[in-house]
This record gives C-alpha cells, structure tokens and sequence, in this order.
C-alpha cells in the first residue's frame, strides 16, 4: 500500500515509464558524405536552378564572384548562442533591463499600428515586440551579409546541405519575382532576411504587404515586419486567448516522478525535450506550484513540462508557435519571459 497521494503518485509515474530506459539505444547515423569539388556542385546548381526557372541572368549576377565556401559562414554555424550558451547566460543577455526598456518604448511607439495588426492576425502586440527584439535588436540589425554567398557556404557543407540548397533556390526565387533587388539582399549569416530573420522560404510562405505598397518589404516597412511576424505566429498555431506557458517549481520529493513522465516523441528537438501534455490540474495534483508558491490554476488547459537549467516551465500549445520560429528552449523562453515584462 501506498503511505501517501504523493507515494502514490511517484510509483504509478516510475512503473508507467518502467522499461523505457531499456530500450537499445538508436542506431547512430552514418556521416554525410562529402561533396564534389567545388566548381562540379557550383555547376549541379546552377542547372538545377535554370530547371527551377530561375532566369539565367539572375543566376549569373547571383552566383557571380562567388568562387569557394566562406570559413566565417561556417564557424559561426557551430557556435549558436541559441545551443552553446547555458539558460541563465542566455537570459543575462537578451533579458537585460536595458532590452526590457526599449521593448516598452518601441511597444508604446508602435502602439497603434501593434493593436491593428494584432486584430487582423490574433498575436499580441508584447508578443510580436518581443520576437521582433530577439530577432533584429528591434530592427537596428537586419543583416548586412549577402544572402547568397552565405547559402552557397551553407549548401556545399555536407552537415545540412539539404535544408540550405533549398533555402537557397528559394533567395534566388526572391529575387527573379523582383520582391527585391539582388544587391539589396543581406541578411545573417545563415541567410535569415530583413527584421524579422525569415529564412528565404518563410518569406515566401509568410512574409505580408500590410502596408499595402504592393511589396512584402521586411526590412525597411514596419507594417510588413509587425504582420509578417504575427502571421507566421497565428499560421504555426498561436491562439489569441492563449498565453505561452508559466515558470513553476517542483517539490523535492516529486521531482523525479514529475520528470519519469513520457517525452515527446516527435518534433523538433526542443519539443522531444518536454513531457508529453497534461492538464494543469494533473499538474496541481502533482504538487506543482507557480514561482510565488501558490497553487496551479485548476485548468483543463494541456501544458508540458521542461527543465532548462534550474528552472522548470510548464508550457501551453502556444508555445510550440514560438518554436516554430526557433527551436530552442533559450529562444522561446525569453520570447515568453519579456512578452509577460511587458504587460
């Protein structure tokens, strides 16, 4: 027999993940193989963007001077700030009183034109200043690397050529509709574009005209840049009445029951990282408290739980739409955290 509810609880938590950790681990993948030399896959591409329809002339101008890989590009692939610096550290820079600052001047600035968009798209002005602050520092960095020399670097690397030779038929897309002049498209490193740091296919999927000049302008329009934001945000599920999840604490002795809950299966690797969802008010019953100490909402809402350093979250499906913009836990957490500051 069980001495307590919380024994009780701890044992059917244990003996429901009971042989999981069993299981062989998965095979490992084998490593990419490498390329072709340089000038044979420059070739490769260039016949496959002419296959695409991309108009030769633009192909030309894009890939001309470009003639080897860049080692900057690819160091600064292996060294995100998102996956190499630890939560509290992240938090320290991105959550800083200054940033807090000026999220809340730019949110009273923009008041007007927030509330607008936030009608049409159902995304909460907070939200949208906050995503735009991480993104671009509010739009005074928007990337003055050239897009397509980056995506070339990206492309050729075997780690994920896949993802980036795509991205990059999509930049060369952008510029033979004429969305934008070829010498005007920078962005980041990675080739993210404009204040928003939409990847070359999200602006072709999301980015918006709000402004109504016929031209989806991420980087110089604020109407363009709000919406789009916002857009992207409601199409990976945002929900207007929704919020994006609370910090909790977990009492000791429920800790490890707490966490022997089933993790996601799918997804991206933030969402494998965080329990499967249950109701706030299965998480009541497990003793889970706000960081005031005071107890859960009984809520049906379904929340996951995540551990990210030394602090634990219990998270909503609205933010899973902020790991569709990034999938990192540093990311949509400080999202989250300065939407709330903002209030």
């Amino acid at each position: 027999m069980c001495r307590s509810l919380i024994s009780c609880v701890a044992a059917l938590l244990l003996l429901a993940t009971a042989g999981t950790h069993a299981q062989l681990p998965p095979p490992v993948a084998p490593p990419p193989s490498p390329p072709p030399p340089f000038e044979i896959w420059l070739a490769v591409l260039r016949a496959e963007a002419m296959a695409k329809g991309i108009r030769t002339e633009v192909i030309d101008a894009a890939l001309e001077g470009v003639e080897e890989p860049l080692p900057q590009i690819l160091d600064r692939d292996r060294t995100q700030a998102e996956f190499t610096l630890d939560l509290e550290t992240y938090f320290k820079q991105h959550l800083s009183r200054a940033t807090v600052k000026t999220a809340q001047r730019m949110l009273s600035a923009n008041r007007a034109l927030l509330k607008r968009v936030a009608a049409r798209h159902g995304v909460r002005p907070q939200v949208i200043v906050s995503v735009w602050g991480l993104e671009s520092n509010f739009g005074r960095f928007s990337g003055v690397r050239p897009t397509i020399p980056a995506l070339v670097t990206l492309a050729y690397d075997p780690r994920r050529s896949d993802m980036f030779r795509q991205e990059l038929f999509a930049a060369l897309e952008i510029v033979n509709r004429g969305d934008i002049e070829l010498a005007k498209l920078k962005g980041s490193w990675a080739g993210a574009l404009g204040q928003p740091q939409f990847m070359p296919s999200k602006y072709l999927e999301y980015a918006q005209d709000f402004d109504g000049d016929g031209r989806r302008d991420i980087w110089a329009s604020l109407p363009d840049v709000f919406a789009s934001i916002a857009y992207y945000l409601h199409e990976h599920g945002w929900a207007s009445t929704g919020q994006w999840g609370r910090e909790v604490t977990i009492p000791k002795r429920l800790n490890e029951a707490a966490l022997a809950i089933p993790r996601r299966a799918t997804g991206c690797r933030a969402e494998r990282q965080m329990t499967d969802p249950r109701s706030l008010k299965e998480w009541r019953r497990f003793g889970l408290r706000t960081v005031r100490g005071a107890p859960l909402p009984s809520s049906s809402i379904q929340a996951s739980l995540v551990q990210a350093g030394s602090r634990s979250f219990l998270l909503y499906p609205n933010y899973d739409a902020l790991l569709g913009y990034n999938c990192a836990h540093s990311y949509a957490l400080t999202v989250g955290l300065l939407a709330d500051r903002l209030k």
